[in-house]
């Protein structure tokens, strides 16, 4: 069972990291709809302004509280999150409100030992109602994918890309039903699980750059496209050591090594968007977006490979 202390803590470290997540979901939704699915932008945009609102009431309790590890992990918020969500306001008329990053770059690690039942009660508020919002979206984007896959709706964002966002919400939701069950985490099995599907998520973002490159591009789309085909095989390859053919920290090395040449390569394209100098049709805040589940999934091996 988890210690009220370390109840807090996890909670709002993955509210963090999950909650700017979604928000931002919402709006690459919001953003991909077209004039006469007004319904579906309103809808989208409700969402966003509900996960701002709840990402600032995180925001206010979480200093002192978080660990150092989670805010210089850079998963939070990048060098580049600020100036990414500038933009991507400035493209599509949408108000980010870029106050809560500002709030965000001046949190600090924690100083909290003292068991608080006050802030106990609060956050466990706060995961209930994360978990009401994260179904909410749940099940407008399996609305939304329904009917791309039934040509009923037309939008700029890949069918996989829908299907990659709603792995990602239904990861979230699970992981907030257990911390409110105070589950402590099975690190091996944790491991598996994990390396499994961000290995998947790594290797689709490879695939969405390459695919929203200009095709002039070439040695972007090239680079792009052999992480794609790297992270498939490591998916395979961390797939097998489940069945216990491979010892999970070799597979951990390997996940590790492609992780942090896909962060380099989403850190210089990111920077490469925000400076306008590549060709494409990427939002500024997607690649921004990636860059922080690439920074994310490397503090996930870290931990991993210290605990094999």
């Amino acid at each position: 069972m988890l210690s009220s202390i370390e109840f807090i803590r996890q909670s709002l470290e993955l509210h963090l990291f999950f909650v700017r997540i979604m928000k931002e979901h919402s709006f690459f939704l919001q953003i991909g709809f077209v004039g006469k699915d007004s319904d579906f932008i309103r809808k989208a945009d409700t969402l966003r302004m509900e996960f701002d609102q709840l990402l600032e009431e995180i925001i206010s309790i979480s200093n002192g509280v978080v660990s150092d590890d989670i805010l210089q992990s850079e998963e939070v918020i990048t060098p580049f999150t600020l100036k990414a969500e500038m933009a991507s306001s400035y493209f599509t008329g949408v108000k980010i409100p870029t106050n809560l990053t500002k709030a965000e770059s001046t949190l600090m690690g924690y100083d909290f030992k003292r068991s608080n039942s006050m802030l106990e009660e609060r956050v466990f508020m706060i995961n209930k109602k994360a978990m009401e919002l994260v179904l909410s979206l749940v099940q407008f984007k399996s609305c939304v994918l329904s009917g791309i896959i039934q040509c009923k709706i037309f939008t700029n964002n890949y069918p996989l890309l829908i299907e990659h966002i709603l792995r990602e919400a239904t990861l979230y939701y699970k992981l907030i039903e257990r911390l409110q069950n105070h589950e402590d985490m099975n690190f091996e099995k944790e491991a598996y699980e994990q390396e499994v599907f961000w290995n998947r998520i790594m290797a689709e973002h490879s695939k969405f750059i390459r695919g929203l490159l200009d095709p002039t591009e070439n040695e972007l789309i090239d680079i792009a496209n052999k992480f794609g085909n790297e992270f498939d095989n490591l998916t395979k390859e961390t797939m097998k050591a489940i069945d216990m053919t491979t010892p999970l920290s070799e597979i951990t090395e390997n996940n590790l090594k492609a992780t942090k040449k896909i962060k380099e390569f989403k850190q210089q394209g990111t920077q490469g968007l925000v400076e306008c100098k590549i060709k494409s049709i990427i939002i500024p805040l997607l690649g921004d977006h990636t860059l922080r589940e690439a920074n994310h999934y490397l503090r996930l091996l870290e931990m991993f490979k210290t605990k094999n």
